[in-house]
């Protein structure tokens, strides 16, 4: 749900119009909405990159994964990983679109520590794959670009620890 949207489902609730705070956020978040715009298209061009890259950061610092027996271990399984950290990121892309974590948070989180539990995968190196993503990223952006990505990904590794 977007800013705009949770104003006015509040407003709505509330038998009431929008006030001039509310409109101010929406003029804002309808300003930035170019700059985020650029953002999600300049993370979805880089989503290759970001993915492998930090793949490989994270085999590197969790050997065992990729090792005999580890979660990540033979071709279909690392596949299966970077595709689980391209589903995060797509999420993160989500959230920049909608200026908003919900997309994260109803998407992306619910079940999702039941369900690596069930499988047996180390919850800790998914987080530990996400900060890698993070990480990568934010050396590609600069200024409140920087600031906007890492919220999102700052709630999505809080909301899976």
């Amino acid at each position: 749900m977007s800013i705009i949207t949770k104003m006015i489902v509040n407003a709505d609730a509330e038998v009431r119009y929008l006030t001039p705070g509310e409109m101010d956020q929406i003029n804002i978040f309808v300003k930035s909405s170019e700059r985020r715009l650029q953002l999600v298209q300049a993370l979805t061009q880089s989503r290759d990159r970001i993915i492998k890259q930090a793949g490989k950061e994270l085999f590197q610092k969790r050997p065992r994964l990729v090792a005999p027996g580890g979660n990540a271990y033979g071709e279909k399984m690392i596949a299966t990983c970077l595709r689980d950290m391209d589903y995060y990121l797509r999420l993160i892309v989500y959230s920049v679109a909608a200026g908003d974590a919900t997309p994260i948070q109803e998407i992306g989180i619910v079940g999702v520590r039941q369900m690596y539990r069930s499988l047996g995968t180390p919850i800790d190196a998914v987080v530990e794959s996400v900060r890698a993503m993070k990480n990568i990223t934010i050396s590609m952006l600069s200024g409140e670009d920087t600031s906007e990505v890492s919220t999102y990904f700052d709630y999505l590794i809080n909301a899976l620890q």
